[in-house]
């Protein structure tokens, strides 16, 4: 039998994306770009370990907001705020599958994390509020729990301290730390999900709430 993506070659294995088998050059060469895959294929998560890690100069400069500087002392203090940031991606992440059978993709994360990075430059800049209207309803569910994410940060901040810290300058930086990682870590094929892999890894669908970092070892990592 002849491979049904090219119609040339012999078919050799067995694709989860086409139920069926392929052969393995357009398993290569597809891979994420026609075929979309599931996370759980082995071809997938065999190649996945012999990628190379992304050269940031293939990254459009423009797009990791070069103008926003993040520190190490920033990444300390905001360890949490970026960690919740981080599980509220995932969380809104795993609703989209209703909204999209096929499952989001990085790209939708990093297009929902721009929107929402442009909001807060603006906001920072001018305390004008941004709003970039989109019609792709996964986006805007990414967008809607960050900003729920925000608002309970502040609201536990208030209930503890007195008073609320949580500056949108810092929403700002962290947003655009999530961003600059999510661009590092997808393959940067049409179809990659490997940051929303790493995400998922990083928070468990059973886990109903996030683990203090005291509590669970610090899952912060530099992309």
């Amino acid at each position: 039998m002849s491979c049904p993506v090219c119609n040339e070659r012999k078919e050799k294995r067995f694709c989860p994306a086409v139920h069926g088998k392929i052969c393995a050059q357009c398993c290569g060469e597809q891979r994420e770009v026609t075929l979309d895959c599931p996370s759980d294929c082995p071809y997938l998560q065999q190649a996945r370990q012999h990628e190379k890690p992304r050269d940031p100069n293939s990254v459009d400069r423009e797009a990791m907001f070069p103008q926003v500087e993040i520190s190490e002392q920033f990444l300390y203090e905001r360890e949490q705020l970026i960690l919740g940031l981080s599980y509220a991606l995932a969380k809104s992440t795993r609703a989209g599958r209703s909204l999209d059978g096929n499952g989001l993709t990085d790209r939708d994360l990093i297009a929902a994390l721009t929107s929402l990075a442009r909001k807060y430059q603006t906001l920072v800049q001018s305390s004008l509020i941004y709003q970039e209207t989109t019609a792709n309803l996964a986006h805007q569910q990414i967008e809607r729990e960050v900003e729920t994410m925000v608002k309970e940060f502040r609201e536990a901040e208030q209930k503890h301290l007195g008073y609320s810290r949580l500056r949108d300058s810092d929403v700002l930086i962290a947003l655009v730390f999530l961003l600059r990682m999510a661009l590092m870590r997808t393959s940067g094929r049409p179809k990659s999900r490997a940051y929303v892999d790493f995400l998922f890894a990083q928070f468990p669908e059973t886990q109903s709430a996030i683990a203090a970092p005291d509590a669970a070892g610090s899952r912060l990592v530099i992309p």
